[in-house]
């Protein structure tokens, strides 16, 4: 820490570059004073034996219904929240069907307040010793879509932030009284765009940065009464969540063109939209496929003595391209956007 702040109080000229090997110079000294990659940490010794109980949201599929079967497996109780719990999702299906009394799924639509006050009674009904509480809350839950500002609809903002930011909040302040009393774990999956913003993905970034400041907040209060709250920036792992495919991103963009003001239409032009439509369908074909970087984090941030603030699921490339993001002046970080 002394370190890093050191770094925050040099004067501004020893952190401009002038050429190639200024800038590989800086890189590495940023790389060796903030924290590595998740892959690259010490991990800290396990505090929980894994008997334990815990809700997660957004388990219908994606990180969410890999990490209830994780968890399951590692022997904890899980309490899966699925949206599609009522019309038989098969991701639902395959859950129940482990045909265990450990887990438990649940239907759970973060943005219905009476959804998330039904599946606490629920898990709080279920609990061995409900005076014991419920050891750890997943917050994973999330939508996602693309478009840049002038192309994004007030509907669309606020679609997205009723997911991502508000259902954290609503599930978070609904599990408290039990996760208090377990002195359990709050671990919130926010994600890199919730440190960097990104050209075409502000209400995606909006939200996550969001989530960040929340979890803050949230530390802070729960820190004197023995609640830890872990936040889980994963990079790119659009191929493994399932939030897009072709046939999406294409309905999506030609809805968002439908929808513009024929102003906006002829200002941009449909070439400069088709282009943009373009580049995230290439983005979306890249990624990793392997959540298990991601997965783990969750399980050390609920298990450890003393899990960390921040955990970065993310290959060296996009952990690099967050430090200088949020590292150095924007003079520096607005070119990776700007040309």
């Amino acid at each position: 820490m002394l370190a890093a702040k050191t770094c925050c109080h040099l004067p501004l000229r020893t952190l401009q570059l002038q050429g190639r090997a200024d800038h590989w110079r800086v890189l590495k000294t940023l790389s060796t004073i903030y924290v590595t990659p998740t892959g690259r940490r010490a991990y800290a010794s396990q505090a929980a034996d894994g008997n334990k109980a815990v809700l997660v949201t957004g388990c219908d599929s994606g990180f969410g219904f890999s990490l209830a079967k994780h968890l399951h497996d590692k022997g904890f109780t899980v309490f899966a929240g699925c949206l599609l719990k009522d019309k038989g999702d098969a991701g639902v299906k395959e859950l129940d069907n482990l045909n265990s009394d450990r887990m438990k799924t649940v239907q759970l639509n973060v943005v219905k307040q009476e959804e998330v006050e039904k599946a606490v009674e629920i898990i709080r009904d279920n609990l061995k010793d409900p005076e014991k509480g419920l050891w750890g809350v997943v917050n994973n839950a999330g939508i996602s879509t693309f478009g840049e500002v002038e192309f994004t609809s007030m509907e669309t903002y606020k679609e997205v932030a009723e997911v991502n930011l508000w259902g954290t909040v609503r599930v978070t302040k609904a599990c408290l009284p039990l996760i208090r009393r377990a002195k359990g774990r709050v671990v919130n999956i926010s994600s890199m765009l919730g440190r960097m913003a990104n050209p075409a993905r502000s209400p995606y970034c909006i939200t996550k940065f969001g989530v960040e400041a929340f979890s803050d907040c949230l530390r802070y209060e729960m820190h004197p009464l023995g609640v830890k709250v872990s936040v889980v920036e994963p990079g790119n792992f659009i191929a493994a969540t399932s939030l897009y495919s072709p046939e999406k991103i294409k309905a999506i963009g030609d809805k968002m063109w439908a929808e513009l003001p024929e102003k906006v239409k002829k200002d941009y032009g449909r070439e400069y939209f088709d282009e943009k439509i373009s580049r995230m369908n290439t983005y979306c074909n890249s990624g990793s496929t392997d959540t298990s970087p991601v997965i783990n984090d969750v399980t050390h941030a609920l298990t450890a003595a003393t899990p960390y603030t921040r955990y970065h699921p993310m290959d060296y490339y996009w952990w690099l391209r967050m430090q200088i993001m949020t590292h150095l002046p924007g003079a520096i970080s607005d070119k990776i956007y700007i040309h």
